[in-house]
């Protein structure tokens, strides 16, 4: 029964993480997956060009070539507009569902026309439904399983919706073809099962990428963010800042001596060192305000507000943690931990992130050679 209980409450836990709205930096990869999308959906675009030309070349009734040729006209027209949409898709928080809409949509609405012509080619083309997966599979590259789950669960809909609709206004011998065979409740039955299976595959994708970029994002020990999700997420707390929503001040925190206290309590002493350091760190941020560990002890703080008050609040925080001694388990010596650190203001001191982290290891020496155990935050 606990067995069970544990498999209902992981079962839980995943649900909830690919219904969860990503953080920034699956944002940020979502934006460019969106971009990738747009320029695919151009591309296969320009290839359906090609349909209408190969249906006339096998013989293929003139109404559904000309109804391929138009819509293929459309497609086009279509793809060129999201394409243009997509080069900064972060101010259009409502594109990725608008382009699945679309994907889908048209999908449906050609196999429609294809069925005003021939009930049995709406119904029975297997060129047209393939769509719809690819629609569904598309969304992996966006990084949301929110998105993911929508695609699929409109898909399945809107193909059952057109399937009840041709079968309830066809006669029987309507959906007899010679071109695209008989439609039959089985085969119906499974390409809805398909597209299910297209989207938890998907899904399952998703779940995979997203837990790859959270742990290239994330530094094992400690949990904090790591370099590169600092070096994604810093453009777009710049331009945060740039449109007026407060001050931005990094502060690069190195500890003091720290090697030789790894050799006095053993590397297992340490790492609890550590894990204390980005918890003591951690809570004296205000919301909006970010900790990340960019190397073995060092660390920075992305803090909202002047790099005055900033200086205070760091240099209160290093008085801390230097008055509260780390007891080992092994018996050890307690430790005073300190740290220096170097404080920079965006964009006085850096207009991006390397910048500011040139000037900010500039200031850390710079207390490094004052004597350690303080905070510098102009040059000398």
């Amino acid at each position: 029964m606990d067995q069970v209980r544990r498999r209902l409450q992981s079962l839980s836990e995943l649900i909830g993480k690919l219904l969860a709205r990503p953080d920034e930096l699956m944002l940020e990869l979502g934006a460019g997956g969106e971009r990738l999308v747009a320029r695919i959906r151009a591309l296969l675009s320009a290839v359906i060009l090609l349909l209408p030309l190969v249906a006339a070349l096998n013989h293929a009734k003139v109404s559904e070539t000309l109804i391929g040729l138009a819509a293929a006209v459309f497609i086009n027209i279509m793809a060129q507009l999201w394409l243009a949409l997509a080069r900064d898709p972060r101010r259009h928080g409502w594109l990725p569902y608008a382009t699945g809409t679309y994907d889908i949509s048209t999908t449906t609405a050609v196999l429609a026309l294809l069925a005003m012509g021939d009930r049995a080619a709406g119904l029975n083309s297997l060129v047209v439904w393939g769509f719809y997966s690819i629609g569904i599979v598309m969304t992996a590259l966006r990084n949301d399983g929110r998105l993911t789950l929508y695609v699929t669960s409109l898909a399945i809909v809107q193909y059952a919706l057109l399937w009840m609709a041709l079968a309830s206004i066809s006669a029987p011998d309507q959906l007899v073809s010679l071109d695209y065979g008989t439609v039959s409740v089985d085969t119906q039955v499974e390409r809805l099962i398909l597209l299910l299976l297209t989207g938890l595959l998907t899904i399952t994708i998703v779940h995979r990428m997203q837990r790859l970029v959270e742990l290239s994002g994330t530094d094992g020990l400690t949990g904090l963010p790591n370099r590169l999700w600092l070096s994604q997420r810093m453009p777009r707390l710049f331009d945060s800042a740039r449109t007026g929503e407060g001050s931005l001040t990094l502060a690069l925190i190195d500890m003091d001596r720290f090697r030789r206290v790894n050799d006095e309590i053993g590397p297992r002493d340490a790492d609890r060192a550590l894990r204390l350091i980005a918890q003591t760190f951690g809570d004296m941020l205000e919301p909006r305000e970010h900790l990340a560990r960019i190397g073995g002890q060092e660390f920075v703080l992305v803090l909202q507000c002047p790099i005055g008050s900033a200086w205070e609040r760091t240099d209160r925080l290093r008085r801390a943690l230097s008055e509260r001694p780390f007891l080992p388990e092994s018996g050890s010596e307690p430790q005073r931990l300190t740290f220096s650190a170097g404080l920079v203001a965006w964009p006085q001191d850096g207009s991006d992130l390397s910048s500011l982290l040139r000037s900010a290891d500039r200031r850390l020496q710079q207390a490094k050679r004052d004597g350690s155990n303080r905070v510098v935050a102009r040059d000398a």
